[in-house]
């Protein structure tokens, strides 16, 4: 009778721990998910600036089409994306396409001195500072989240669940961002 009172009390401290690494992960995962939800504002005001920032260009750069479309398709991406991984990449895809535009910008002086474009870049930097921020919070909170997953003995319990390693939001393709567009007339 002592051994199925050992048994049971051993059972129920091992359920009980098991349950209560699962709601930790459950808890970090959450919190990665709400600081994505701060992201997500921030880029969709960024991303509601295309619309005007690529109308202001167009008048300017007739022969840019390709650098504008690339705006916009990352935008129109990013608002059918259903993850957070198809978001962040939309977003990198944004971030290329935006530097693309400045660079060209260089080298139209008449669109540098346009009001609209100087209070749309004044917007879009705003924004971007807004979203340095999120995305540091976010990807402290991955970082916390993968590390937990994966430190011993809470990595079994992460397998048996299924939970897997999360995606930190970096950016993608480095060497495009910085590349600077060939502008032919």
């Amino acid at each position: 009778m002592t051994g199925l009172y050992i048994l049971l009390g051993t059972s129920a401290v091992v359920i009980i721990y098991v349950i209560s690494k699962y709601n930790w992960i459950i808890t970090l995962r959450n919190n990665r998910e709400k600081s994505f939800a701060d992201i997500d504002v921030q880029l969709k005001l960024r991303f509601n600036l295309i619309p005007n920032l690529v109308n202001t260009v167009k008048g300017y750069a007739k022969h840019e089409k390709s650098t504008l479309n690339e705006a916009v398709e990352a935008r129109t991406k990013y608002m059918s994306a259903w993850n957070t991984d198809d978001k962040i990449w939309a977003s990198n895809m944004l971030t290329a396409a935006l530097w693309k535009i400045f660079a060209l910008a260089e080298s139209y002086p008449e669109l540098k001195a346009n009001q609209n474009f100087i209070g749309l870049q004044g917007e879009l930097s705003d924004i971007e500072n807004k979203l340095a921020a999120a995305r540091r919070f976010f990807n402290s909170a991955t970082t916390e989240y993968n590390t937990y997953i994966e430190l011993f003995p809470t990595n079994i319990i992460a397998w048996m669940f299924n939970f897997k390693r999360a995606e930190l939001f970096e950016i993608q393709n480095r060497d495009e961002v910085w590349e600077v567009p060939n502008v032919e007339f």
